[in-house]
């Protein structure tokens, strides 16, 4: 499945209810991620925390640290 990736890619899929399940990074600022750990719960989406923006970025095959990152069903 792919990720849509950052910030407001990963909050305009929770709110459309596309988004199957959301990746956070545990070091990325909380006053991002902390609204979209409310719209997930809002929506039933889990959550997966990772360690790191780093890691989040790897998990997502790019270069550089995501704070987010949402995994969607693959387009038609």
């Amino acid at each position: 499945m792919p990720y849509k990736i950052g910030t407001k890619q990963t909050t305009k899929t929770v709110e459309q209810g596309i988004a199957k399940q959301v990746l956070v990074a545990k070091d990325a600022d909380p006053r991002i991620t902390g609204k979209i750990v409310e719209l997930c719960d809002a929506a039933g989406i889990t959550i997966t925390w990772i360690e790191s923006m780093e890691l989040l970025g790897d998990t997502c095959g790019i270069d550089v640290g995501a704070a987010m990152a949402a995994l969607i069903p693959d387009e038609q």
